[in-house]
């Protein structure tokens, strides 16, 4: 048996648009100056409070609580009101169909999303009850520490040669190689590949139909 783990943000769903208007709004709502896109898009991927520790590094700790708590409401509001969509990825979906037919095959999900924010994203793409393990921020310190990755691991019952992550940032990578799996970049999100190559990952994919190719490389290469 495989497992394939695959991040959310820039790697499944295109949701930097809803990114980076949450975080406007909670830096705005503290009186802050709006970090650029690029500041923005490079903290994809760690937890809430971690990434505004990054994006305001002078602020004190009720800052940072204040930020998140903004960039949490923001974010909902958003979402309820259908601003900022969070679509699939073209060729995400196929790719997903194609891994969840095989008998081989067993999916994953490690996040640095909250657990409501990746079930009402599951939900609203129908992909409810295709993942045998979800990770998210609620249960583990942020990435690239390995620990989402060990727990998917002992749920599903498989070892480190048997799993492949698949991320966009370098923070995806890093928690794959500190966790012995093999690490899949996508070119599509939100780190560029020179980033993803420092951080060690195996490959890096153009699209998905370039990852399922290299998935199935790896783990010839891997034998579990």
């Amino acid at each position: 048996m495989k497992l394939a783990i695959f991040d959310v943000d820039g790697t499944l769903v295109d949701s930097s648009a809803m990114i980076s208007a949450s975080i406007t709004a909670a830096f705005e709502a503290e009186g802050l100056a709006v970090p650029d896109w690029v500041r923005m898009m490079s903290i994809v991927g760690l937890s809430l409070h971690e990434a505004m520790k990054a994006l305001a590094p002078g602020e004190e700790q009720g800052t940072h609580e204040r930020l998140s708590a903004a960039y949490k409401q923001a974010f909902w509001e958003f979402r309820e009101w259908g601003e900022h969509k969070e679509d699939l990825f073209p060729g995400a979906l196929d790719l997903l169909v194609k891994l969840r037919a095989r008998e081989d095959v067993l999916l994953g999900i490690a996040t640095g999303k909250s657990r409501r924010g990746v079930s009402h994203l599951l939900e609203k793409h129908g992909l409810e009850g295709w993942f045998a393990t979800v990770q998210t921020s609620d249960d583990h310190p942020s990435k690239p520490h390995p620990s989402m990755i060990v727990t998917a691991l002992a749920e599903t019952g498989l070892a480190p040669s048997a799993a492949i992550m698949i991320g966009d940032t370098s923070y995806d990578i890093a928690m794959a190689r500190e966790a012995g799996v093999a690490a899949a970049a996508v070119s599509w999100g939100n780190h560029p590949a020179e980033s993803l190559l420092t951080a060690g990952a195996h490959t890096i994919a153009n699209d998905f139909k370039e990852l399922e190719q290299q998935l199935e490389q790896l783990w010839q290469d891997r034998p579990a």
